[in-house]
């Protein structure tokens, strides 16, 4: 019975892909088709040169942006039974055949434990009934800045009585050792770690994001926030008039991610945040750029250094992780090491933008939240007025954590404005002497 649709997620090259599709040949008798979903950077894979089966084989450009929105469609549109995924270099092993592969009753996804080139061991689903997938989390709403995050993380979210796990299933026809692909397979990893239960003892936390304009990435935001392994108290969300279509999507992600959502006239990002500030009610307070994310075990390493933070201090910050905008996939830039401040001339002297900031609540709120000075009415350097406020009244904590992932694109503020930096500062420092 022929009752199965392979689907083939980006392989990284033709080889690779050839690779795949030679392993799949104890399973012809139940292919139906095969589609394909290539990298909108890919050149060696296209329609031309593909092999003859006696099934059809169809090719799905895809981007780290629509990968979701694309595998939505492909399932919603499948008739045959089952689905069964090879992703990248992976190819069947030699002992997966049409009787190992089978699901018992009750039981909808079979999975397996692949182990990258990197030695990251990673489970993934292999083989999943069709109808359950149609009922599941759809994998746009998963929304993970990275394309090879979908199918695992989509994993991760099921219930456990419904898979089975079968070990030796994947092999890899050709090895990936990029720091990129390092990277990238740490972050899907952290996704798969159990859920944490909030301990008592921990300083509460809560996340606020300001979004302008943001329709490309505000998503990875806020479902950074969302998908942690410990959830925030709560994550605050204001649109400042955006002009494209971020506005619309966080209205339809309110519900879906409990997030609670405020909109205004644009004015700026310090005005923005300003208004938020009022409905955090925990102790702490983490800013999030709308473009930025977060690792999914962001909040568990944060709060366990909140819990022996000193009362006196207003600001805690770690380090920086980054990623290069190239068209629509990222590139893996490096970490940006902390260093601690101690003094101002240290704070204004400092490389790039301190952070990740994670405020203490009562000290932002009683210095007034975020400070509008008249250079550009607040709308640059807020994270610097802010800090350089702070700092004359409560020192701040240095600490070698890396949870925040900085998205470096062409419509980044800070890429755009650098040349205002001298002109802030003499702004600032005028603010300052008055």
């Amino acid at each position: 019975m022929k009752d199965i649709t392979v689907i083939i997620m980006w392989p990284s090259d033709r080889v690779a892909f050839h690779k795949s599709l030679q392993s799949l040949h104890r399973l012809n008798a139940r292919i139906t088709s095969i589609v394909v979903m290539i990298d909108s950077n890919s050149t060696s894979i296209k329609e031309s040169n593909m092999p003859s089966y006696s099934f059809p084989i169809t090719l799905i450009t895809v981007n780290d942006v629509n990968a979701g929105e694309c595998i939505d469609q492909t399932i919603n549109q499948l008739a045959s039974s089952y689905v069964l995924f090879l992703q990248d270099s992976m190819c069947l092993s030699p002992n997966v055949n049409s009787e190992f592969i089978q699901l018992p009753d009750a039981v909808f996804v079979l999975a397996t434990n692949y182990v990258t080139s990197n030695n990251i061991p990673i489970q993934m689903p292999l083989f999943v009934c069709t109808a359950y997938m149609q009922q599941q989390t759809k994998f746009s709403v998963i929304s993970t800045p990275f394309k090879e995050g979908l199918l695992p993380i989509w994993l991760s979210l099921l219930e456990e009585t419904h898979k089975i796990s079968k070990k030796d299933c994947l092999k890899q026809a050709r090895r990936n050792r990029s720091a990129t692909s390092l990277e990238k397979e740490r972050f899907v990893q952290k996704h798969q770690s159990n859920a944490i239960t909030s301990s008592t003892n921990k300083p509460s936390l809560s996340v606020m994001l300001a979004n302008y304009n943001m329709q490309g990435y505000v998503a990875n935001a806020v479902a950074s926030c969302h998908w942690q392994t410990e959830p925030f108290e709560q994550i605050l969300v204001i649109d400042d008039g955006s002009t494209d279509r971020s506005y619309q999507q966080l209205l339809r992600w309110e519900k879906q991610y409990k997030i609670q959502l405020l909109h205004k006239k644009n004015e700026g990002k310090a005005k923005a945040l300003n208004k938020l500030l009022p409905y955090v009610s925990s102790e702490f307070i983490l800013e999030l750029d709308a473009d930025d994310w977060l690792d999914p075990d962001a909040v568990s390493i944060i709060t366990t250094y909140l819990m022996t933070l000193p009362q006196e201090i207003g600001v805690l910050y770690g380090n920086f992780r980054r990623w290069k905008q190239r068209d629509n996939n990222l590139l893996y830039k490096g970490i940006s090491q902390g260093k601690t401040i101690k003094d101002i001339h240290d704070l204004m002297a400092y490389r790039f933008p301190l952070g990740p900031r994670i405020y203490r609540t009562s000290m932002l709120k009683k210095q007034g939240g975020f400070p509008i000075i008249e250079y550009e009415e607040g709308r640059l350097y807020e994270d610097v007025a802010v800090l350089k406020q702070l700092f004359t009244t409560s020192p701040f904590r240095y600490q070698d954590f890396t949870i925040y992932n900085v998205r470096e694109h062409p419509e980044s503020i800070t890429k755009k404005e650098n040349g205002k930096w001298k002109e802030f500062l003499r702004t600032l420092n005028k603010k300052s002497n008055r």
